[in-house]
């Protein structure tokens, strides 16, 4: 393994600060967009809060992750950079890390795991990824990315564990806060939990006193087991249509969620669906499964939101319209 990857790999693991965040706005500001805020008067009746979605679906390459990735991308210092990047990824990470080395003119190598989302992975392949195909297990991936990074010298750009990263997708609150003064709550999907520390993180930094949710799927509920038994739990295997939810949560995002108190709501992927559908039918967007538990969470325990002015985070907007999940079966 040579320097550059041995330097990358210990900035993983560790939490960014806020002043990491705010470098990351300013590192990232030529490259990713800064997506609308939006409202729905229906919505807000239905919930008896007052919801304001952040449209991270509208982000470059259709999610929040591109924020984290082109960090991470624009951090290294040019000897890291000239061999690349990699990572392993289903989909919109895969996606980011590409479209954010493209703006340095550096490679990207993605190890996809077997049955990843068709159109995430064509994505991918669109944004000029060098693609690896793995077993669809945690091993197999990191196996693979061991593999490219000897080979080609390339750094790991980790999905959630690092610290870039994390760093990078903190901006979306950061962005939010500036753009709607006076929340007093933010909700975010939960996977890996790289968006939900970032957030927290950021949120802190500016409100001590803000309340922070997390949501997440039944089927893939780690994060609310974990943060119930007072450990990481590692032998769940993720069930869940929610493909941007299914890893499990890093030990460092956990530690983040601890520190800040994040209540992690689970909801059920029919919950999820009919968010999603509630979201295209009263704000005419096109969100992910994974994306609608947030809206999910809300609406299946309205009492917690009622009356504040809640921030919603919809991560991301990859959604194969071929195959919409209320067409299933």
């Amino acid at each position: 393994m040579n320097a550059a990857v041995i330097k990358q790999t210990l900035s993983s693991d560790v939490l960014p600060s806020y002043a990491q965040i705010l470098d990351a706005a300013a590192r990232i500001a030529p490259y990713a967009r800064v997506t609308p805020v939006l409202r729905s008067a229906a919505l807000d009746a239905l919930s008896g809060s007052e919801l304001h979605f952040k449209c991270e679906n509208l982000q470059r390459g259709g999610a929040f992750k591109f924020r984290g990735a082109c960090n991470a991308v624009w951090a290294l210092t040019e000897s890291q950079a000239a061999a690349g990047v990699v990572t392993h990824s289903s989909g919109n990470h895969g996606n980011a890390l590409a479209l954010a080395a493209a703006t340095r003119g550096i490679a990207a190598h993605v190890i996809v795991p077997q049955g990843a989302v068709q159109a995430k992975v064509d994505a991918i392949a669109r944004a000029g990824a060098i693609l690896h195909r793995c077993a669809a297990t945690q091993a197999a991936r990191e196996a693979m990315s061991a593999e490219v990074q000897r080979t080609s010298g390339a750094v790991l750009v980790h999905p959630y564990a690092d610290t870039q990263v994390m760093a990078g997708q903190g901006t979306a609150a950061l962005e939010l806060l500036k753009q709607v003064i006076g929340l007093d709550a933010l909700i975010t999907p939960v996977g890996g939990g790289g968006m939900a520390s970032g957030t927290a993180i950021a949120a802190h930094a500016i409100d001590p006193s803000m309340t922070l949710f997390g949501a997440e799927p039944l089927g893939a509920d780690d994060a609310v087991r974990s943060l119930s038994q007072g450990r990481r739990v590692t032998t769940l295997v993720p069930d869940t249509l929610c493909d941007g939810l299914r890893a499990l949560i890093g030990e460092t995002n956990l530690d983040a969620l601890r520190t800040h108190h994040v209540d992690v709501i689970a909801v059920s992927d029919e919950e999820s669906i009919a968010a999603m559908q509630l979201l295209w039918s009263e704000l005419k967007l096109v969100v992910e499964v994974s994306s609608a538990t947030v809206l999910a969470a809300i609406l299946k325990q309205p009492a917690r939101f009622a009356g504040r002015r809640v921030g919603v985070v919809l991560t991301g907007g990859n959604v194969d319209l071929q195959s919409l999940p209320w067409n299933a079966g």
